[in-house]
């Protein structure tokens, strides 16, 4: 059972968690920068320290996070979302001081945190993706794929993290260079990595959740899917369970393809599973993966 825990993460996230953690007979440490220093969560937290820097930088520094929680008396580190939430260096740094990370191992998000290493994984499974470059995306390279593209738009992605930062869409060979330079610097900002990555953007689609349950050992069990389409600036705004006018064959075939590779890496997962509207075709689809610590939802969701 965790007795204090450190929460790597400010504003609406972190005091989600600490109202959690209360109810567990959890304490809580908050960490501040200096220019938060009377936001909500640093008044809700039974203690508080602050980070040197300032902005979203400061929530990023892992080794003074981890120390703060060593000398702190924590034995666990909730990241929340964002930040350094899917960075494998820093559950690595969390086990090495013997401190819990509140999230998948530093294997899985080594494998699912790099949207490079997660693309190839899919691949090697036989779960369709998206025609795209493999891996951290040069912006000559990005050029290369988008002229391969016969006119049709592309999308630039951040290979770390998620949220909807580091993406831009790009029809226009001259919007390209704009557009890769405001998404790597988002990115880096947002994930501390300015890695890019491209694939083709679909531009008629649903964006359709599969709710994935495994004990790590291969064993998985899908609870379900959600409709997540409705959004604004890539992030979602509405969530509907189970997914509205889903074609049953699709479905089933949708939550197959995230359970077969959720079994592969035999742990825990969210898959997204991008379906054409048009074209029921399984090999039609995209694939992305999200690493999800379920307590950053603001509800529970019961399926009868």
């Amino acid at each position: 059972m965790i007795e204090k825990l450190l929460i790597a993460n400010r504003g609406e996230i972190a005091i989600r968690i600490m109202r959690t953690a209360a109810n567990l007979g959890i304490q809580t440490l908050a960490i501040y920068s200096k220019d938060d220093a009377d936001s909500l969560h640093v008044f809700r937290a039974d203690e508080a320290v602050c980070i040197d820097g300032e902005g979203a930088a400061a929530y990023l520094d892992s080794e003074t996070i981890v120390s703060l929680a060593k000398d702190n008396a924590c034995d666990a580190i909730h990241p929340g979302y964002g930040f350094l939430s899917e960075n494998a260096d820093f559950a690595t740094a969390c086990s090495d001081k013997g401190i819990a990370f509140v999230g998948p191992t530093p294997e899985t998000l080594r494998l699912f945190g790099d949207k490079g290493e997660a693309r190839e994984f899919a691949i090697s499974q036989d779960v369709p993706v998206l025609k795209g470059t493999q891996g951290a995306t040069s912006q000559s390279e990005a050029a290369e794929f988008l002229q391969q593209q016969s006119g049709a738009p592309v999308i630039l992605k951040a290979i770390s993290g998620g949220g909807g930062r580091g993406v831009r869409i790009v029809a226009d060979a001259g919007d390209l260079e704009a557009a890769y330079t405001q998404s790597a610097r988002e990115a880096a900002s947002a994930f501390g990595n300015d890695a890019l990555y491209v694939e083709e953007y679909m531009q008629e689609a649903r964006h359709i959740e599969v709710q994935i349950l495994g004990d790590g050992t291969g064993r998985v069990t899908a609870l379900g899917e959600r409709d997540c389409s409705l959004q604004r600036r890539h992030q979602k705004i509405i969530e509907i369970a189970p997914a509205p006018g889903l074609e049953p064959d699709l479905r089933e075939r949708i939550i197959e393809a995230a359970v077969k590779l959720a079994k592969a890496a035999a742990y825990r997962l969210n898959f997204w599973l991008i379906p054409r509207r048009e074209d029921l075709s399984l090999w039609r689809r995209m694939l992305a993966c999200r690493l999800n610590i379920q307590s950053r939802k603001k509800y529970s969701v019961l399926i009868w």
